[in-house]
């Protein structure tokens, strides 16, 4: 079968790229040259852009940044209805080059991006590759990259039910009307969480939404609703590599993973879902904005991950389709290329997704905690830290010796205060089939190794070792063995070899706990060593004396301090380049829950080999804090239709807490082993602007504003910047240019001050009238003015802010400080500012 361009696939094996592009993999020609492949983008631009130069729409003037002012009706949100000749004649251009430049030659066009980027995506060689280069129609050629992707009580943790739901008029219309698009690993259709099945109060229509659903035996006719409005995968570039496995990714938007269904849940899962895993019950689920839609893009998948030129593809097209929102819980790989992080053709599509006027979400990325390991870089992308929230199970096993030793375990606990008698798999052997000399035995995982009479109705001991982590034995395993031998329970205790793995709490049927320590691991075997009765004429066991019961972590419990960022959420400063330069951008902007979250799961879900088989699962990274903050956008873009996607920014940032529920500062985890007692007190570059207010953001008072025109001025005030910037963007660099510090943003950063900097802020006033003070706290080793002190602003009008930072030693040490603007109605604004090297005068001589 031919597919699109002048070949098909089938012309060419695959081999794995070993060379300087991480994750890559190329095909082999029959001539023997290497291919790859390549994203390729024109000078002529897209059709947002075109589109986007001047809309009149429901009596309303887009003004020339392309976001400020507008509506989500002010979108050119039907391109695909009422431009249809323009789409094949994008292909045709891009076809006709294509056979222009490489004349009789054999290459494959996987994708024509019309919408947000003007060009295609192509598998050619690398001399291919530089003959498309050179043509005066192309004006970049990058290769392809690797991306990986990086709840029951978290609305009432963000008070969601009392505070921003009430605003909106109750969960029943919680987001209503606005479509949120996830590029991540596709969706299970058949989930309650995204069924429009209520007769009560049906779901609307959204009119300005264009998208389809995909029809294939893994998803088929019916699949999408009122809630679900659109499905689509897109897997060309990982086809082409030989890496796709349709069996296992489904060449459909079905997700066989489980990460697309749990986040696509997080943000808009319908309201008031039973959490059923296991056989026990935890709670009701409910996504952010419980009735906002849907509409799902699936990128990545379980096997492999994902590549730029699909998760680019699914960009444009969730764009082109009219979606409000954009989530992205996926990072690259590697930091991009070239003289800034903000260059790559992932990015590049973002921004022109907000001159649409839609909000971008992305993960922060899970390589915390160290400095600078943050995945998600340009200003324009609203990048998300995971933070913990107040819900946590703890589970226990009381030895017979009185001693109580913590664990982990989503398990009933064993019946009222009865002992029951401690047996080691190793103890318990059926010496027919398996001798302890067996290294991998004592992991539980085959029945037939074991003695029945010695382990029923007793607690059955196994080891965890690096290969639960490995994902080579499971807890489900062992369970499984247990229960088929009639044991009481299971004691998993923890390899010494396995240093400083996190544990997610594990569901568990039968009565279990894990014991993540390897200290507390060593008391437990010391304890029940210590209690066995031996008879050493005949070398066996006589009695085992050890007696425990498990206490059960089907509780939850909602007694510690939260919000704490988590040790693996990626950290700040922002990189501006691969040189590690410091950008003068606050990343991430804020945190949100992250941390053992619940939420829905896909029946086909492989990603958690403990969840497989239920409708829910507990995950934990940055890429379910993300969502969490996609959901609450939706509330604000409900409430203010003509904000920004920078507004909606703004009104999440200034309100953002900076205290945890004991009043407390916000502290971070700073170390992967033990990190409850590594961690000392959040900076910005930990958390941002703080740990996100739903209810607040929803009142910001003030915001700044920021559009796309001030971030092509910020680009090019890059050095050396004006070619890639016009390849990217069509735009030339003729003009004024903003530095980062320039930018309006809702945060300060300066990463090098030398003497003294003034930089200005302006607000724009979203409340009614209103007089506000101006406070701040300067950064260790700097000075701050801020004027004016005091200021009455009216309804729609703006205030410039001057900001004077003086250095007063010399240090490059970061020192963080803030700015506060406080209203007499109520209103807080919260600027943080962050200030890297510090120098204070020049001891250069004249």
């Amino acid at each position: 079968m031919q597919m699109e361009g002048r070949w098909g696939v089938g012309f060419w094996g695959v081999m794995v790229c070993l060379g300087v592009f991480v994750g890559c993999s190329f095909a082999q020609g029959d001539e023997g040259n290497v291919t790859a492949v390549y994203i390729v983008t024109l000078k002529q631009a897209p059709a947002s852009h075109f589109y986007d130069e001047l809309r009149v729409m429901k009596g309303h003037h887009v003004r020339g940044n392309g976001s400020e002012g507008m509506s989500r009706f002010d979108k050119p949100r039907n391109t695909a209805k009422t431009n249809r000749r323009h789409k094949p004649y994008i292909d045709r251009v891009h076809d006709s080059l294509l056979k222009r430049a490489l004349k009789g030659e054999k290459y494959l066009k996987l994708y024509s991006y019309r919408y947000l980027i003007n060009g295609f995506a192509v598998l050619v060689t690398e001399q291919q590759a530089y003959k498309l280069s050179i043509r005066r129609e192309v004006s970049n050629v990058v290769l392809d990259f690797s991306v990986r992707t990086a709840t029951t009580h978290t609305p009432q943790f963000l008070g969601l039910p009392d505070g921003a739901w009430a605003q909106e008029g109750g969960f029943d219309t919680a987001g209503e009307g606005i479509v949120i698009g996830f590029i991540d690993t596709g969706v299970d259709p058949t989930h309650p969480s995204f069924s429009d099945d209520t007769p009560d109060k049906p779901y609307p229509v959204p009119q300005h939404f264009s998208g389809i659903c995909e029809v294939t035996r893994d998803f088929p006719s019916g699949s999408c609703n009122r809630k679900l409005v659109g499905a689509r995968h897109f897997a060309a570039s990982a086809i082409t590599r030989g890496i796709f496995n349709a069996t296992q990714d489904y060449a459909s938007p079905f997700d066989g993973d489980g990460h697309g269904t749990h986040t696509a849940a997080i943000a808009a899962g319908n309201h008031g879902i039973p959490v059923v895993v296991a056989g026990h019950t935890f709670g009701n689920a409910s996504g952010m904005a419980p009735r906002s839609h849907v509409a799902v893009y699936k990128a990545l998948y379980k096997s492999f991950g994902g590549f730029a030129a699909d998760v680019v593809a699914a960009i444009d097209q969730a764009a082109q389709d009219g979606v409000d929102i954009i989530s992205l819980s996926i990072t690259p790989n590697r930091r991009p290329p070239g003289i800034a992080t903000f260059f790559n053709p992932i990015d590049m599509a973002l921004l022109s997704a907000v001159k649409a006027g839609i909000f971008v979400v992305q993960a922060a990325g899970n390589t915390g905690p160290s400095p600078k390991s943050i995945s998600s870089f340009s200003p324009w992308i609203f990048t998300v830290g995971a933070a913990t929230h107040d819900r946590s199970y703890s589970n226990s096993i009381v030895l017979g010796n009185n001693i109580t030793i913590p664990g982990v375990g989503l398990a009933p606990g064993t019946d009222g205060d009865a002992m029951y008698t401690l047996v080691s798999a190793i103890h318990a052997l059926n010496t027919t089939t398996a001798t302890a000399n067996d290294l991998y035995v004592s992991e539980c995982q085959d029945a037939g190794n074991f003695n029945q009479s010695v382990v029923e109705g007793n607690l059955l001991i196994c080891s965890y070792s690096i290969r639960f982590v490995l994902g080579l034995s499971t807890i489900k395993q062992a369970l499984e063995t247990a229960d088929n031998l009639n044991a009481a329970g299971v004691v998993f205790y923890m390899d010494p070899y396995v240093i400083g793995f996190q544990l997610n709490p594990v569901p568990m049927k039968i009565p279990g706990i894990i014991i993540p320590s390897p200290d507390d691991s060593k008391i437990l075997l010391h304890y029940y060593n210590s209690s066995l009765e031996r008879d050493d004429s005949l070398k066996k066991i006589v009695k085992f004396g050890g007696l425990a019961s498990v206490s059960g972590g089907i509780k939850a419990n909602f007694s510690h301090s939260a919000p704490k960022v988590m040790y693996y959420s990626a950290r700040g400063p922002d990189p501006e380049d691969n040189f590690l330069d410091d950008a003068d951008v606050l990343k991430p902007n804020v945190v949100a829950p992250g941390n053992f979250i619940w939420s829905a799961w896909s029946s086909g879900g492989m990603d958690s080999v403990e969840f497989l088989g239920e409708s829910f699962a507990m995950m934990s990274g940055t890429s379910m804090a993300a969502p969490h903050i996609a959901g609450l956008a939706a509330l604000i873009k409900q409430r203010f239709p003509s904000f920004s996607p920078s507004a909606i920014g703004s009104a999440l940032s200034t309100t953002a807490s900076l205290n945890d529920n004991n009043g407390g500062p916000i502290m971070a985890q700073r170390a992967y082993t033990n990190p409850d007692v590594n961690q000392s007190p959040a900076t910005p570059f930990d958390m941002g602007s703080g740990f996100v207010n739903a209810t607040r953001s929803l009142d910001p008072g003030l915001i700044l504003d920021s559009g796309y025109n001030d971030y092509v001025s910020f680009l090019c005030g890059i050095n050396g910047s004006s070619p890639v910037v016009l390849n990217y963007t069509g735009a030339s660099c003729g003009g004024p240019t903003l530095n980062a510090t320039d930018l309006n943003l809702p945060s300060i950063t300066v990463s090098k001050l030398y003497q003294s900097v003034t930089v200005q802020r302006v607000v724009t006033n979203v409340a009614g009238n209103e007089t506000y003070s101006v406070g701040w706290s300067a950064p260790y080793g700097a000075s701050v003015k801020v004027s004016p002190t005091h200021f009455l602003i009216g309804g729609g009008e703006k205030q410039v802010l001057s900001v004077l930072i003086n250095a007063t030693m010399n240090s490059s040490v970061a020192s963080f400080g803030r700015i506060g603007l406080f209203g007499n109605q109520g209103h807080v604004v919260n600027i943080p500012l962050s200030v890297i090297l510090k120098i204070s005068y020049n001891n250069t001589a004249g």
